[in-house]
């Protein structure tokens, strides 16, 4: 592994190293999420982010009630609200915009039509379907805050995963995301030199670190010690440093998942640039999605976070240095028999030719090539489909 201090010339005066973008995977998941967050869901560490998705969790409780013993409560002077009388509360809940949407799926009720209708009619319709509700019961989740709040409503076999459970699996690994381990938010890449930069200050702007009322997003990356993994055309260093997002929702929004892979840079509006060695596990809410978080996706988790770099290097070095191809009709035959049209094997022979001053001759330049036309495809199934092509190219060389 080399790290920012025996980089020597690839350094610049930031402290930062010059980077390959042209190569790998962009993948655009973590930097939607930062265009989509408020103020109020970014936060600039982890141990700020578990205090509190964990204070939440505190104020709440789970339960499994008959459906039928519910009661739609709504009020003439209030005809915008309606809350749930639930068997042994002390108090009504109020529905959130997720839940009443849940609930009227869980009921088959049209939620969309239901938030157009008065209250009382609308109370009427969910009342009618939970007592003729055929699988009889549903599980709760309910958080006081001054009022109580009905935060989510599931089938009864739905396996919760609370966002402080990720979060705290996440600190095992990287203390507090700021610096203290190896882990942390990401620096940035400067695009008019192509310098990638690991130093940058976390603030709201450039965090990576998200919870909602519905949802907690997370993206880490050991940046400061970069690996190399071989050579590019004009003999410099090609670059890597490993990264890992993961998600989950308490609520029922989204699956639980992790993301790991190496990454050349991430950009300021957080696009991961020059991906490869992409990973990912997920879980869905069901029955037993709890055993399988702490079994498959914790251990996971912290198995990348120890792991050696030598099998992607050793990987990245076979593809290399794996010659398949010394003319035109070779370069033509190995696109053709792994299935892509003539058009797209014109396409990728011309990509690599632009980009690296030559036809592609070992599997690296290819999947560079074949990645490179990928990124270029509107529809993101035939996007998939030539990266996954890619993929299976890179692992057979491996």
């Amino acid at each position: 592994m080399t790290n920012l201090e025996t980089l020597d010339g690839q350094r610049d005066a930031s402290g930062g190293y010059k980077v390959d973008i042209s190569r790998g995977e962009r993948i655009g998941r973590v930097s939607s999420e930062w265009f989509s967050r408020p103020d109020d869901e970014r936060y600039l560490s982890l141990s700020e982010l578990y205090a509190s998705v964990k204070t939440r969790a505190e104020r709440s409780r789970t339960r499994t009630v008959e459906s039928a013993a519910i009661r739609v409560e709504a009020h003439r002077e209030d005809p915008e609200n309606l809350a749930l009388i639930l068997p042994d509360a002390e108090a009504p809940a109020h529905a959130t915009h997720w839940s009443f949407g849940q609930l009227a799926s869980l009921v088959s009720a049209p939620a969309a039509y239901l938030r157009q209708l008065p209250a009382p009619l609308a109370g009427i319709n969910l009342q009618y379907g939970l007592t003729s509700h055929r699988a009889e019961q549903i599980k709760t989740l309910e958080t006081a805050d001054g009022r109580t709040e009905l935060r989510a409503v599931t089938g009864p076999d739905y396996g919760r995963i609370y966002d402080h459970e990720l979060v705290a699996a996440v600190q095992k690994i990287a203390g507090n995301g700021t610096g203290d381990t190896r882990w942390k938010v990401p620096g940035a890449l400067d695009w008019s030199t192509c310098v990638y930069n690991p130093m940058v200050d976390v603030t709201k702007d450039t965090t990576t670190l998200y919870a909602s009322d519905r949802d907690v997003f997370l993206f880490l990356v050991d940046d400061m010690n970069p690996i190399e993994a071989g050579k590019l055309p004009d003999g410099s260093p090609d670059l890597y440093f490993r990264g890992f997002y993961c998600w989950n929702s308490e609520v029922g929004a989204k699956t639980l998942g992790v993301a790991s892979f190496y990454l050349r840079a991430v950009c300021q509006n957080r696009n991961l640039w020059g991906v490869e060695d992409f990973q990912e596990i997920s879980i869905r809410h069901s029955k037993y999605a709890a055993n399988r978080f702490a079994h498959e996706a914790a251990p996971a988790l912290t198995r990348f976070a120890d792991s050696s770099p030598r099998t992607f290097v050793e990987g990245i070095r076979a593809a290399r240095e794996r010659i398949v191809a010394r003319n035109d009709d070779d370069r033509t035959d190995f696109l053709r028999r792994r299935g892509f049209s003539k058009a797209e094997t014109a396409r990728i022979v011309e990509t690599v030719l632009a980009e690296e001053g030559r036809p592609p001759e070992s599997v690296f330049d290819f999947v560079q090539g074949i990645i490179a036309v990928a990124r270029s495809k509107p529809q993101q199934d035939a996007r998939l489909e030539m990266e996954g092509k890619a993929k299976k190219l890179l692992e057979r060389a491996a």
